[in-house]
């Protein structure tokens, strides 16, 4: 199957990518763990002990950062819509956590206990049309809010993705009506063209 220009490109500036390459050497699942990991030194969000929901979770990146951060007195519950291999001290859920069968099952694995933390590194599968993706990406953003609110203990924390464009203004308003403090990250191993960047809720001051 011959490959596409556009493909060749990608493929030639994913292999010739430093976090690419320093994922692969760390032992790490995806170049996303070089995001997590450049937040974290800055808002240090994840500490030993924490209990944290990884929302799309899948190949396991941010979970391994997580595993490792919390420690063995912490947990990391992972989510994700595809497979995604073990890892030490992550429990697994594989589904779609809007249905209710997978969302009982987050319940039952929280055992009726808050969490510190959650991630979301959630994005849709991208169309091309600008309009259509970014309304995705918001719609994946408010799900992991939705979730948050309703499994964060007080005081507690959200990362999500989001991307620049229509929507994301409000999504912020939605963020300050329930955390202190929004604060917005872009990680320098975020492609510079890409239009991805992530807010940092803390604070979490409950359901409004």
């Amino acid at each position: 199957m011959t490959q596409s220009k556009s493909s060749k490109q990608w493929l030639k500036e994913h292999f010739d990518d430093v976090y690419v390459k320093k994922s692969q050497a760390a032992g790490y699942r995806s170049r996303a763990s070089f995001k997590l990991l450049e937040i974290q030194q800055k808002d240090r969000l994840i500490k030993p002990g924490m209990h944290v929901i990884d929302l799309g979770a899948a190949p396991g990146g941010w979970s391994q950062v997580a595993a490792d951060l919390v420690g063995q007195e912490g947990r990391v519950i992972a989510l994700d819509i595809l497979p995604m291999d073990a890892i030490a001290g992550v429990q697994f859920i594989q589904g779609d956590f809007t249905e209710q069968a997978v969302y009982q099952s987050l319940v039952d694995a929280l055992n009726n206990e808050p969490v510190d933390l959650v991630i979301s590194d959630m994005a849709p599968n991208m169309s091309g049309m600008r309009d259509i993706d970014q309304s995705a990406a918001i719609y994946l953003a408010e799900l992991a809010l939705e979730l948050a609110k309703t499994s964060l203990k007080h005081g507690a924390s959200l990362l999500v993705k989001v991307f620049q464009g229509s929507g994301l203004e409000d999504f912020q308003q939605q963020l300050k009506t329930s955390f202190s403090t929004v604060k917005v990250r872009k990680p320098k191993a975020s492609r510079p063209r890409s239009r991805e960047n992530y807010l940092f809720a803390n604070g979490f001051r409950g359901c409004s």
